[in-house]
């Protein structure tokens, strides 16, 4: 083995072995007995004067800002990054696929649990469980829970919802407000109910008549990659910004906001090839840092097809 060939890991030689892992990238390191939803360290995130100048107007008129942009632009970043500016707290996430309803992203109640304690319980010869232990609050209804201060709400990849989940939205949006039938059925007696949030650290607010109503609309980042439109009813009522790709200027920020200046020192040819291979969304920023990062690991990236293997086409087949 040659001394270039420390970095290797794994060396397919069918020989059993400990090896001591080198230290993980900044953004793939995970917090060790931390709440859930939380992470270890806030990743740095550039943004340009126009782009933040659009974020600033959807916080003030209390409007969604539907952020669209190519692979790797930091769509979703972006809402991590208005919290912890802005000290609102760990983001509540919603991600979006075609099996997504508005129900979900606001309450679930688990009848079913709810029935079995029940009968547990009359077994027993005891009370009849809370039933606000069955019902707990999703992304957005934890959102939309009154507070002094505003939530951030990230609606990841909107486009990959159904159709009609946009306008299911848009009530929501405008009004502020919705409501738990299971809460607002139950007698005059039991108008408060403690139920649980979606929140990492978990905890309960009270639901009065069973109606959720914000006293701040949460900031609401939604995140699209232009799969398909959406309705012009919702667009009216959003602020829109798309980011664009970082040209080789922001491209050195970024890998030394992430990976310090030094890291700018042996950059070049990944930089550049990096460029000539990014088409408009078939290459992400990310995987630029990844390849800087293995090269500051003395991972030698001439190996034959490891380059390819990092920057790598997004779309087409694999």
């Amino acid at each position: 083995m040659s001394e270039n060939d420390g970095w290797r890991l794994f060396r397919g030689d069918r020989t059993a072995r400990e090896v001591d892992f080198p230290e993980a990238p900044p953004w793939r390191q995970f917090a060790n007995g931390a709440a859930p939803g939380h992470r270890v360290r806030h990743r740095p995130y550039l943004i340009g004067r126009t782009e933040a100048d659009v974020v600033s107007a959807a916080l003030h008129l209390r409007r969604p800002l539907l952020v669209t942009g190519h692979p790797g632009t930091g769509k979703s970043s972006l809402a991590h990054a208005v919290a912890h500016e802005l000290s609102l707290g760990p983001v509540l996430q919603w991600p979006v696929n075609s099996r997504s309803v508005l129900k979900d992203a606001l309450y679930g109640y688990d009848a079913i649990g709810r029935l079995r304690e029940t009968h547990l319980r009359q077994e027993r010869g005891a009370a009849e469980p809370d039933i606000g232990t069955f019902v707990r609050l999703g992304p957005l209804g934890t959102a939309l829970v009154p507070r002094e201060r505003p939530r951030v709400l990230l609606v990841d990849e909107l486009d990959k919802g159904d159709v009609d989940l946009p306008n299911d939205l848009l009530t929501v949006f405008e009004e502020g407000e919705f409501e738990i039938p299971e809460l607002s059925r139950l007698p005059e007696a039991q108008s408060e109910v403690p139920v649980l949030t979606h929140d990492p650290e978990g905890g309960r607010v009270t639901v009065t008549r069973g109606l959720v109503r914000c006293r701040e609309f949460p900031v609401v980042v939604i995140t699209s990659n232009n799969e398909r439109d959406f309705p012009p009813a919702f667009l009216r009522r959003c602020v829109r910004l798309n980011l664009p790709d970082p040209d080789e200027e922001r491209l050195r920020d970024i890998v030394a906001a992430h990976l310090g200046d030094d890291a700018l020192s042996d950059v070049d040819d990944l930089l550049y090839a990096f460029l000539n291979r990014r088409a408009p969304g078939e290459l992400a920023t990310d995987q630029l840092l990844n390849a800087v990062f293995l090269r500051k690991g003395g991972v030698n990236l001439n190996a034959e097809g490891l380059l390819d293997a990092v920057l790598h086409r997004l779309g087409g087949t694999v």
